[in-house]
């Protein structure tokens, strides 16, 4: 116990050890459940944020400038976080050097369940003016620099360990977490939307949500933990295969590798946002339709999310994960220009782009980032991976529900589709100049 009464870093990394000591040796099995669960409890956090960024945050922070405009501010400060990120990673790695893993999971998700439920006792624009906003900011930013030293190495652990022959089914256990937490989240927000009069929903049922998201984030730091004390995972630090390395030296040796992996994911991240957080502020916005039953309707195309990130792990083992990837980023781009058409054909287009659009996703997102990182130096696979998602996040996901929203809501729906588009072609060209540079070693 720290002098506070909360139990400490060590403490808890004890109480993990324990646990394995009488339950034995964890398989790859029980690593992977771990990691579903992990990024699973991250997802939630980002999709409760993000559902409520177009349905609470608009009227409750930015009642002033309408609903459109409101939505886009709104979407402006969900990109903070993206921006945050970057600086999270580098302070975190510099804890995990000093101080270890278990103590930086510990900081970080605590950290990101403050933030996360601190935002749940939110005061509106009525109540606090402007500072509603700046509290609003601080909160987003707290999330992002904790995002920021989530990364535990678990992924690469998976994949370091998994048979040669396996490559693709373990790359894609990690990204199970995205569409399982958008089900929680959707299932959740769509309950107390339809259940809740407006101004009960408006008032307290909206924060509900982030108070879960705190109790979850528990669960999921204890979980992790377990993982990380394992011999297998303490073994394969010390040989320094998971080992943190220091930024500018990791940059240094790989930075071409980091480089072009960033812009390798833009489609899968790009269409992340144009199947979650975007349509949801266009059927908001522009349509009579209640927010509970589109959020059913994500729901419904985050099952299909999953079943085409399990399908990607087998496709990418009989095909290669290179060639899967591209084939699925091609046909993200077709997809691209009858998208709109879609989302704007009442609520039957809506399912279908939902549920094309989440089986496209799954297929190139399940892989986006086993294919890069693969091609990483064993020494500083830790680092660069983490570094590479960071910005590939920024540049692919970070601004995209603010720019697929402003370029819909100035020029009609086809432009959200141009958007979509760009981040095909980017894919494309990232992924001819891994293989062109050398910089693929699967």
């Amino acid at each position: 116990m720290n002098a506070s009464g909360a139990p400490s870093s060590e403490s808890l990394e004890r109480d993990a050890s324990q646990i394995n000591a009488r339950h034995g040796k964890i398989d790859a099995g029980e690593i992977a459940v771990g990691v579903i669960l992990g990024r699973t409890s991250e997802f939630f956090d980002f999709f409760v944020y993000a559902i409520a960024s177009v349905i609470v945050f608009p009227a409750l922070i930015f009642p002033y400038a309408g609903a459109l405009g409101g939505t886009l501010l709104s979407f402006a400060v969900f990109a903070v976080a993206f921006l945050a990120r970057p600086i999270g990673s580098a302070l975190f790695i510099a804890i995990d050097r000093k101080f270890g893993r278990g103590t930086k999971l510990t900081i970080a998700l605590l950290l990101l369940g403050a933030s996360t439920v601190c935002l749940g006792f939110l005061p509106s624009f009525q109540s606090a003016g402007h500072w509603a906003a700046v509290m609003l900011i601080v909160l987003r930013i707290g999330q992002g620099i904790a995002l920021g030293g989530t990364w535990d190495g678990m992924p690469s652990l998976l994949a370091m360990s998994s048979p040669a022959d396996k490559k693709g089914w373990y790359a894609m256990v990690p990204q199970l977490g995205a569409p399982l937490g958008l089900i929680v989240a959707s299932a959740l927000f769509g309950y107390l939307v339809a259940k809740l009069a407006p101004q009960d929903f408006y008032s307290w049922g909206w924060r509900y949500p982030f108070f879960v998201a705190f109790a979850i984030n528990v669960v999921a730091l204890f979980a992790r933990l377990r993982i990380v004390v394992t011999p297998t995972f303490q073994s394969a630090f010390h040989s320094s295969e998971l080992k943190p390395t220091a930024i500018g030296a990791t940059i240094k040796e790989d930075g071409a590798g980091i480089l072009v992996g960033a812009f390798a994911p833009l489609a899968a991240f790009a269409m992340f946002h144009m199947v979650t957080v975007y349509p949801l502020s266009w059927v908001y916005l522009y349509t009579d339709e209640s927010p509970a039953r589109f959020l059913m309707i994500e729901l419904v195309g985050a099952c299909f999310g999953v079943a085409a990130i399990l399908l990607s792990g087998w496709l990418a083992d009989r095909y290669g994960r290179r060639k899967l990837l591209g084939a699925s980023v091609a046909a993200i781009a077709v997809f691209s220009g009858f998208a709109p058409q879609l989302l704007d054909g009442g609520v039957a287009g809506e399912l279908a782009y939902m549920i094309v659009g989440f089986i496209l996703l799954g297929l190139a997102f399940g892989q986006a980032s086993g294919v890069i990182a693969s091609g990483f130096s064993a020494r500083n696979r830790y680092t660069a991976s983490a570094l590479t998602s960071d910005l590939a996040w920024l540049f692919g996901a970070g601004f995209a529900p603010l720019a697929a929203l402003w370029l819909s809501a100035s020029f009609g729906a086809a432009a959200g589709g141009l958007y979509l588009l760009s981040g095909a072609l980017i894919t494309l060209l990232a992924l001819w100049l891994n293989r062109s540079l050398g910089l693929a070693r699967d």
